[in-house]
């Protein structure tokens, strides 16, 4: 608990340099200052503490809270070759919180060249089990690094998932045939997925639900599995929920107060800052609502 007996130092030294700093004087050049009221200085002094009992308060619920995250920062461990930042705290607290889940990853093409054979887990905590991979955007776009991703993953034992970036203001049926033009899924692969993020410029919310949907429809009927819905909480909650509830839905949020999947998501993806050995710079990690029994239902056939 290092971090917590820091953060009651602190609070501890803020309260004494306030309260020190009141009985320091200016010596008065001419005439002396009137003095303040008794009840004042009361009040002062009362809110001071009310402050660092609030500081010590919070200190202690962080410490309690995330627990295992910031063991995991300060542990010492020379064998921890990733490197560590302060999201491990959050991180490492998710993936504590969901030992009996699946937990993912997804890439693309800026994460540079991948070594997939060193990718085994995430902080030395959780093995890292499937991972989605963006494969196309738009109506002609290709990531540069799919087809090297897609059979990485395979040959290293990956559940795999291929994603195609949606762009609301261009034709949804060439994005579709974008997308399974470039896609071959095979048995045990994931459900294609539609990753919505953006508002249309040049068409309404309406619009861009009936585009949404023959999208979904010309790729269900390719692949006979129905596509997973990718989006941000918040876009997902307002604007596509109605239209989209009997979908598989992954969803992002990466609240740092956020710590435990929601039944209704399929998965979430709850950071975009994880350290993975294999793969340089940040990392988009998941968590799968389920375990690998769970998960088998919803791969193709």
């Amino acid at each position: 608990m290092i971090l917590l007996y820091y953060i009651l130092y602190f609070s501890a030294q803020i309260f004494v340099m306030t309260s020190s700093t009141k009985n320091i004087r200016k010596q008065p050049v001419r005439k002396r200052k009137k003095k303040q009221p008794k009840g004042v200085l009361i009040w002062s002094r009362v809110k001071w503490i009310s402050v660092a009992i609030i500081f010590v308060g919070f200190g202690i619920w962080f410490g309690i809270s995330f627990k295992d995250g910031i063991n995991y920062l300060f542990n010492s461990d020379k064998d921890l070759k990733a490197e560590k930042t302060v999201y491990d705290i959050r991180n490492v607290e998710v993936l504590s919180r969901h030992s009996e889940k699946m937990i993912g990853f997804d890439v693309s093409q800026y994460q540079g060249i991948i070594s997939w054979e060193e990718i085994d887990s995430i902080a030395q905590h959780s093995l890292l089990e499937f991972v989605f991979i963006r494969s196309t955007m738009g109506t002609d776009g290709k990531d540069k690094a799919f087809e090297l991703n897609w059979r990485g993953a395979r040959a290293n034992h990956f559940i795999r998932g291929a994603y195609h970036y949606y762009r609301p203001d261009e034709n949804s049926v060439e994005q579709a045939h974008n997308f399974i033009k470039n896609v071959r899924l095979s048995e045990g692969d994931l459900p294609p997925v539609l990753d919505i993020e953006e508002l249309p410029k040049r068409q309404s919310m309406d619009s861009l639900v009936v585009g949404l949907k023959k999208w979904m429809d010309i790729v269900e009927k390719e692949y006979k599995i129905k596509p997973i819905l990718y989006s941000g909480e918040h876009y997902y909650s307002k604007n596509l929920q109605k239209w989209f509830p009997d979908h598989v839905v992954w969803i992002a949020n990466y609240n740092f107060f956020v710590e435990e999947i929601k039944p209704e998501w399929h998965f979430w993806q709850f950071t975009e800052k994880g350290v993975i050995n294999g793969i340089d710079g940040k990392v988009d990690v998941n968590v799968f609502n389920g375990n690998r029994s769970e998960i088998r239902k919803l791969l193709v056939r």
